[in-house]
């Protein structure tokens, strides 16, 4: 029998009465029923610098969800030593927050650049190896594209000054300033030609950067449609503002920010494992699993390589857009909805393939066009054991209408 616990004033009949008291992750056990829950947090109540503790804003990332909501089904339903699966990891949220709690976390996803991010957050490091290697090639970036003379690489050779015609990108020479690209292509080469252990926080510390550095308005940095080279009125900042003209300032920036971030999930992270496999969940045979946690792709909502295209293009990535389910560029037509439900059933089907009887699948989703009912249909062999339903009143970017999201809870039963 489907639970529908509704968490907002809706339409639907409510069939608890939930306390004001917003829940406190740290308080879940096992026992605490459903209805309990008040997972409405406002901005006072769960502050932007909770939400985006430590690791979890290494690089930005739209349409991810908030560690505490992980945590919460975490505890209710996981323990220590027990693995969960996210076959949509994205930015890895569920991957963090698993092994900040001594769970194992297996994490899939088709975009190249997820998997970057994914590993680079979930790695673990010397953390004076890291400071040493972050400061080493901001240094030698700085001493280069600031004139201090020919520096040499990590193998004695010289390093001459990149010239922008070192790329072939299109989109590299239109969205960035000269000294900006020669300052992001500088940084990239030092990755290359050195021996660096930790490339991969280097290349994200370099996507960040060149996120911030590309010519466009300061509030317009999530699909940004056409490169701005003239002064403009600055909404976010009320005045003529100016498109950046260097990426330096940002490399530094974020290497601070980066190596802070790192020490902070040192501090709290456990020895459990974490797998990331760069694949399509819809081909996967997973390995056993007792869960799953995850928010897949929205169906017509976000196109999650484009909002990366800058990383693809500076890092030379592989581009698999083709193989993303539900992509914005596909609309949200009766056939791309019939599409996604077939493409998102055969992940969980596998999923469920792996789980155990009594298994938990948590599946966050902002489900406005009602899919997921049919979805656990074709799924099979699960019950649906409740609907949450939550208002999300914080949104990235310019985004103020309400926003709602639901979080079913499936039981496998055979």
């Amino acid at each position: 029998m489907t639970r529908y616990v509704n968490v907002h004033p809706a339409e639907e009949v409510n069939l608890y009465e939930y306390p004001n008291r917003p829940t406190n992750p740290r308080e879940i056990t096992h026992d605490t029923p459903l209805e309990s829950l008040n997972l409405n947090w406002s901005e006072k109540q769960l502050p932007e610098k909770e939400r985006t503790k430590h690791v979890h804003r290494l690089h930005p990332y739209l349409g991810k969800f908030i560690p505490q909501l992980v945590e919460v089904f975490l505890r209710k339903y996981f323990s220590p030593g027990q693995t969960v699966l996210d076959p949509f990891c994205g930015s890895g949220t569920t991957l963090v927050q698993t092994n900040e709690l001594g769970i194992n976390s297996i994490g899939y996803d088709v975009s190249a650049f997820n998997v970057l991010l994914c590993r680079a957050k979930t790695a673990q490091y010397d953390l004076s190896k890291l400071s040493l290697e972050v400061n080493d090639i901001l240094n030698k970036t700085g001493a280069v594209t600031k004139g201090q003379g020919q520096q040499r690489n990590l193998f004695g050779e010289e390093f001459p000054l990149p010239s922008i015609s070192e790329t072939d990108s299109d989109y590299l020479r239109a969205w960035y300033s000269p000294r900006s690209l020669r300052e992001l292509l500088t940084y990239r080469r030092l990755i290359e030609d050195g021996d660096y252990e930790y490339a991969d926080i280097l290349k994200i510390i370099l996507s960040r950067s060149a996120r911030s550095a590309r010519l466009t308005t300061h509030f317009d940095l999530d699909f940004p449609k056409k490169p701005q080279t003239e002064p403009y009125h600055c909404y976010k900042h009320s005045r003529e503002c100016y498109p950046t003209s260097e990426a330096f300032k940002f490399l530094r920036r974020y290497s601070i920010d980066t190596l802070r971030r790192v020490k902070a999930f040192a501090d709290v992270r456990t020895a459990a494992k974490v797998e990331i496999h760069h694949a399509d969940s819809r081909d996967a045979t997973f390995l056993p699993i007792n869960g799953v946690i995850t928010s897949p792709p929205y169906v017509g909502l976000i196109d999650y390589h484009e909002q990366h295209v800058y990383g693809y293009h500076l890092l030379g990535l592989e581009d698999n857009r083709v193989s993303e389910i539900g992509p914005a560029v596909n609309g949200s037509s009766q056939a791309a909805k019939q599409q996604y439900q077939k493409d998102i059933a055969e992940v969980f089907r596998r999923a469920s393939d792996a789980m155990p009887i009594d298994g938990r699948m948590v599946v966050v989703a902002h489900d406005k066009s009602d899919l997921y009912g049919e979805i656990a249909s074709t799924v099979g062999g699960i019950d649906v054991e409740a609907i949450l339903n939550r208002q999300v009143n914080r949104r990235t970017g310019r985004r103020s209408s309400e926003f709602y999201e639901s979080i079913f809870i499936w039981r496998k039963f055979e």
